[in-house]
């Protein structure tokens, strides 16, 4: 079993941390997962420990490894007779129709996919016959057990997220929370799973799957987690410092107060300038309250021109401002990365601090909260981290990004957090090794440089570094197209 001895314990502590002693404010606990072997196994022990409920909301969902065990763990759970109410973004999830009905046939588990494509054999014909409709997505993340712990972030269900992947892996940010907010991540789930948009599998797919159908399916996946679970990827994420630290009953949380921002379901079917759906002006009230360091990280970052303009009116108040973002050759966006660069010279006039993380930024399993790092080897690694930090007393970490996308189309949830101890440890760890890890834009006169450290020395760029020419001519060329309200 991956996480079958970590579970265990996972259920004794979420009993006992449901009332802490010593705390006469609702404060709750609160554990970041930055390295993605953590990540996993902390909702393997989840889905094993579940008695009652397992809620799990995802954009992408993809069939390679983790995707493929996690699946089976739910499954594992609905034959304790676990509860599981899966919902799916439908453009982002990867298993099939036939795979997705096998495992809502079972009868403790039921599948909605939200704002599907109703054309289901012909899919791309249905996507490009109703564009309008489904280029608005589902973007949330959150795996929630028996109404008592949630994880809430960044990361998709794939090998990227969780450091599996042979070629690429994402620098991404989770956070565990257990107690009062819980709640208000379960209303979040119900308020979407009851939502119009939310389609049961059965009814969207109109065929059944027979005993004999979800037998050969249910095989297929514990032959495979049977193999997997003999890698030596299954036996690091059993031996990472959570897991551990979980089989010892000794996990180190931070306390602090917090709350869920989240985007209405009907955000999707509303137009975008009706922001009464919206999550945008939930954090915008936040930075009008900041006083004296804004810290920003967005992998995926368009500011736009009024984005530019609130981030220089914070500057002018006497507050710092940082952002960190993906560079050219760390980005998995180029088309988004061909709009961010329009941007990058007012914001560096306007007194932001921008940097631009690298494609190889050290070793994906760095477990100090908060630090951003890219898998050691040959591999590369883009930034997927989603986290704001105000004061270093307020954070923020979820599926929101600082483009035109997540504030006028998706939909979106977080984490807003008054833990300073959690807060200030996001720019403090970051910082550590930012000079090595990233690039710092500046302004030479009127043209862009990229400096950073190569080793003991300081070297200095003045085009894109690292970047491929194709890359470059392709954001060149997408700069010119209209798409920026799309990205």
């Amino acid at each position: 079993m991956w996480a079958s001895q970590a579970s265990t314990h996972l259920r004794t502590d979420m009993r006992h941390l449901r009332h802490p002693p010593g705390l006469a404010v609702p404060r709750v606990p609160h554990v970041p997962l930055a390295d993605g072997h953590e990540a996993l196994a902390a909702r393997l022990a989840l889905a094993d420990a579940a008695q009652r409920s397992l809620d799990v909301q995802y954009f992408i969902w993809n069939k390679d490894m983790t995707g493929k065990v996690l699946l089976e763990h739910l499954l594992r759970a609905a034959d304790r007779g676990v509860r599981v109410r899966l919902l799916l973004d439908d453009l982002g999830t990867a298993p099939s129709d036939a795979i997705l009905l096998a495992i809502d046939s079972h009868p403790n588990i039921e599948v909605r996919m939200f704002n599907p494509v109703v054309l289901r054999s012909l899919r791309l014909l249905g996507i490009l016959a109703d564009l309008g409709r489904l280029n608005r997505r589902m973007h949330n993340k959150s795996f929630t057990a028996d109404g008592h712990v949630a994880i809430v972030g960044g990361r998709n269900i794939g090998d990227e997220y969780f450091g599996a992947h042979e070629v690429m892996n994402y620098a991404d940010l989770d956070v565990v929370v257990i107690g009062p907010v819980v709640k208000e991540v379960s209303n979040e789930f119900d308020l979407y799973w009851n939502n119009q948009s939310s389609i049961p599998m059965a009814a969207l797919a109109r065929q059944n799957t027979t005993p004999e159908q979800f037998a050969a399916k249910r095989a297929g996946l514990t032959e495979y987690h049977t193999t997997a679970e003999r890698s030596v990827y299954a036996d690091t994420v059993r031996d990472t410092e959570f897991a551990r630290h979980l089989r010892s009953r000794n996990v180190s949380y931070f306390w602090g107060g917090a709350t869920i921002v989240d985007d209405h379901p009907d955000k999707i079917t509303t137009p975008a300038a009706k922001i009464e759906t919206h999550l945008a002006p939930q954090l915008r009230d936040v930075v009008g309250k900041t006083k004296r360091e804004l810290f920003l990280v967005s992998p995926y970052f368009v500011p736009g021109k009024q984005g530019v303009d609130l981030l220089a009116s914070v500057h002018q108040r006497g507050v710092r401002v940082v952002v960190i973002t993906n560079s050219l050759a760390s980005t998995d966006g180029v088309m988004v990365h061909s709009k961010y660069q329009l941007y990058r010279k007012s914001l560096l006039e306007a007194g932001v601090e921008l940097y631009e993380i690298k494609p190889t930024a050290g070793a994906l399993h760095e477990r100090r909260a908060g630090s951003f790092r890219g898998p050691g080897g040959s591999g590369s690694a883009s930034l997927h981290a989603k986290t704001f930090a105000f004061d270093r007393r307020i954070g923020f970490i979820g599926s929101y990004n600082l483009d035109p996308r997540s504030s006028k189309l998706n939909t979106e949830m977080g984490v807003l957090f008054n833990c300073p101890a959690l807060a200030k440890r996001l720019p403090e760890t970051t910082e550590r090794d930012l000079d090595r890890n990233a690039y710092h834009v500046e302004l030479d006169g009127n043209r862009l440089t990229w400096v950073t450290r190569e080793g003991d020395k300081h070297v200095r760029y003045n085009s894109e570094p690292h970047a491929s020419l194709w890359n470059r001519i392709q954001a060149q060329v997408l700069s010119w197209l209209p798409i920026e309200g799309l990205l």
